[in-house]
Formats: structure tokens, sequence, C-alpha cells
């Protein structure tokens, strides 16, 4: 895959439609992402088409996509607890690789985050008598278990080591590159699970157990 130049884009939406990408343009922007596109489940992967009409939908209004965050958690969730049936998932998530890069579409965020991200506010004000999320420890640390049992660092570590053994060669194969996003909120555990990318050691050992110019960082 070549280098590409650092430029802005914007994102963080799943739905595309004429005014959101005019929208774009007109903000003088070339490039956008989408996060867990809305796209048809077609048995735990996404289709060849389907991903090519994301690109060209872009591509009618002048822009590029240049990355698309996040699969549905329900597509890899067994490959991150390590359960029966993960070796299923990692062959369909080959599929979406193989698709996206005949769709011509560069980038794949993923997590490592099986009860996803976690938040304890939607209305904390901030500046200007604005609101955001939020999220306060004290307040998470005593949720119950997200899943059926506590998941330990060294597991997750381990299914993670599996999972890029098996999938970053389809990266390579399909030019496609994987962008790891940190764990949101970076914390030790959440609901029983270890989060173990919420640190720079936790970044540079997924980095480098399995190393491939096909795995980078999302930030």
């Amino acid at each position: 895959m070549s280098q590409l130049p650092m430029r802005i884009a914007v994102g963080q939406f799943s739905e595309i439609s004429e005014e959101r990408l005019k929208f774009i343009k007109q903000l003088g922007a070339d490039d956008f992402l989408l996060n867990t596109p809305n796209l048809p489940d077609r048995g735990g992967y996404w289709d060849f088409q389907d991903l090519l009409m994301l690109r060209t939908a872009g591509e009618d209004y002048g822009l590029r996509l240049a990355a698309i965050e996040n699969v549905p958690v329900r597509f890899y969730d067994k490959v991150m607890l390590g359960l029966p049936g993960r070796d299923e998932q990692i062959e369909n998530m080959a599929k979406t690789i193989r698709n996206m890069g005949r769709a011509g579409i560069p980038i794949l965020g993923y997590h490592w985050m099986p009860n996803s991200v976690w938040r304890t506010s939607r209305t904390t004000p901030t500046r200007g008598g604005a609101t955001v999320t939020s999220f306060n420890l004290e307040l998470a640390k005593n949720a119950p278990l997200s899943h059926d049992r506590e998941y330990t660092a060294e597991e997750m570590w381990a299914n993670h080591e599996y999972y890029m053994k098996a999938i970053l060669p389809v990266c390579e194969e399909a030019n496609v590159k994987l962008a790891l996003h940190p764990d949101d909120p970076p914390v030790a555990s959440l609901g029983g699970i270890a989060r173990i990318m919420n640190s720079f050691e936790g970044f540079k050992r997924a980095m480098e157990t399995v190393p491939s110019a096909m795995h980078g960082m999302n930030f």
C-alpha cells in the first residue's frame, strides 16, 4: 500500500446522504470516512457491491471514501473473547476485507472492546453551555458482568494474537490496512472484561506481536 499524505476528512456518521456529502464538499474536504455503515448483513460479512456503492456515492460528489471505522461487534465478538465459532467469524472478516480491497476502500478501523465504548453521562455541561458525553470510573466500578464471566488481560492478548496471525495475511493480500482504535475509556477492565489497548505499552505490543505494514493505529 502506498503511503498517503495526511489530509482532512469528515467522519463519524454511518449513513450517506446528498445533504451530508454536499456539506463535506462545502467545508473544503475531499475525504470522508464512515463509522459502522448501515450495510446489509450478508451472514456476518459485507458484500462487494454494497461496499463499492459506498465508494462511488462519494465519488459522485468529488469525495474519496478514505476509511471505514468498525464493523458491527457481532461480526467478531467471538474472536475477541475466544469463543466457539471464532474461526467462522474470522473467515467472514476475511471476506469483508477482501471485498473492501476489491472495492478500493483502503483502511478498516477496528477495536478490541467486546463490550464496546462506555459512558456514564451524555449530558455533561462543558464550555459555552454545550453538553458532552463523559465517563466516571467511580460510577462504573460496580457494574455487573457484561458477558458470561470475567475475561483476563492474558486471555484478551492471546485472542488478539490469534486474530492477527489469521487476518493480517489477508490484509496484505487485499491491500487493506487495519487501524487499531485505543480503548475508550482507557481503563484496566469494565464489566469484567480486561481492556488491553489502553496504554502506549499496549499499543506497542499490539503492533509488534505480529508485525505487518498493514497494521497501524487509529488516533
